[in-house]
């Protein structure tokens, strides 16, 4: 009898823990496993990429509530998901109050899930393994009923700034807690040591196969006769897009003939957007923005720049090395995890005139950018024998 896994997810708009978990679904054996998706919302660009063997659960209305706002929630049936949306509000404010804790997007997104938690119906079915893989753990807590129970971190832990009260009780009824580098782990064991016999470290599965069918698709907006640089992420502080202008400025103050292209979306277009005509950087720094398919861009750019302030593991480095591109990219914590140092990429600093530089003095030693990609070329950046712990995890535990 096939074993049952279900993975939660909020929705599958485009991202890198979505296609992180498109490939783990195409990893799966579908003849030893069932599997069910529960998605928040059944909405997203990568929707329709979702393995034809697993089984996505109807559509469940009261958890779209978690991305609806407060005014839209109050005047009709789902009056108590605003009133509830509120409280949380009021409850955060008071325990930053308290605890002298800092009051951040993680912890507001823990109160949120916190005080939906009693109005939330139950997911139902069976399983043998209940996957949350994405964002706060407790539905998979408090609505499922599952053998075994694992929570996937794709961040680092020590910069989110999370609730620590509520994590531990949550935390305290998963068995395992998975991120998706050692380094990830390590940095999350050191916000919580006491919880070292539930870590694991379960790395992206990403297709090589899908990657290169689809960076093979016409693109009309990327040519340009000079050095293309090329970012994507989500518009956000973590990515730290908002620092490419000065970035770019001060590289073509070196004489280098570069355009830098961005590929995402976000609440910090606007701020991207503000900074780019501040320095006067409209021919030079240019949003692409949303686009379901980024590989075609990722295959013809000249280098590949990952400028974040903090990452768990970036997909799209990992993407970027497996279509055998020079990479960049800076000094964040869990870096050393991403690629190693003048082998298969190179770290910078992080300061705006530091990174800079960085990207200049590769720019300049064409024999390098060659040897990135062909070590690049060496290796199998897919982890798809990461399937296999989850394997042992459901066949041992």
């Amino acid at each position: 009898m096939k074993k049952k896994i279900l993975f939660i997810m909020p929705s599958m708009f485009i991202g890198g823990a979505e296609r992180s978990l498109l490939g783990l679904l195409d990893s799966i054996d579908y003849s030893l496993y069932d599997v069910d998706l529960f998605l928040y919302r059944h909405e997203g660009e990568f929707l329709k990429y979702i393995n034809y063997n697993v089984n996505i659960i109807p559509n469940i209305k009261k958890y779209n509530t978690f991305d609806v706002s407060i005014k839209k929630l109050l005047p009709g049936r789902l009056f108590l998901f605003g009133v509830s949306r509120i409280f949380g509000k009021i409850a955060l404010k008071f325990h930053c109050m308290f605890s002298k804790e800092h009051e951040g997007v993680w912890m507001n997104m823990q109160y949120l899930s916190k005080y939906l938690q009693w109005l939330l119906p139950e997911i139902s079915g069976n399983y043998d393994c209940a996957v949350s893989f994405l964002g706060i753990p407790d539905v998979l807590v408090n609505k499922v009923d599952s053998r075994i129970k694992i929570s996937w971190n794709h961040t680092d832990y020590t910069v989110i700034n999370p609730c620590r009260k509520y994590d531990l009780k949550i935390y305290s009824k998963i068995d395992y807690i998975s991120s998706v580098s050692d380094v990830c782990t390590k940095q999350f064991l050191q916000v919580y040591p006491d919880l070292k016999n539930k870590a694991i470290t379960l790395e992206n599965i990403l297709s090589k196969k899908f990657l290169t069918e689809q960076a093979d698709e016409d693109v009309n907006d990327f040519e340009y006769s000079g050095i293309k640089l090329l970012s994507v992420g989500r518009f956000s502080d973590a990515k730290n897009f908002d620092n490419v202008p000065e970035i770019c400025k001060f590289i073509r103050e070196k004489g280098l003939d570069v355009k830098w292209y961005l590929i995402g979306y976000g609440t910090d277009e606007e701020l991207i957007k503000s900074k780019i005509k501040e320095l006067g950087m409209e021919d030079y720094v240019i949003v692409l923005g949303k686009k379901i398919n980024p590989y075609p861009y990722i295959k013809n750019c000249d280098l590949y720049v990952q400028p974040s302030r903090y990452e768990g593991k970036a997909v799209t480095v990992r993407e970027a090395q497996m279509l055998c591109k020079p990479v960049v990219i800076t000094k964040f914590a869990t870096s050393s995890s991403q690629l190693k140092d003048g082998y298969d990429g190179i770290i910078v600093p992080m300061d705006n005139q530091g990174c800079a530089d960085g990207i200049a003095k590769l720019l300049n030693n064409k024999v390098l950018m060659q040897q990135l990609s062909e070590n690049c070329a060496e290796n199998d950046y897919s982890n798809s024998q990461e399937i296999n712990k989850i394997y042992e995890i459901i066949e041992n535990s």
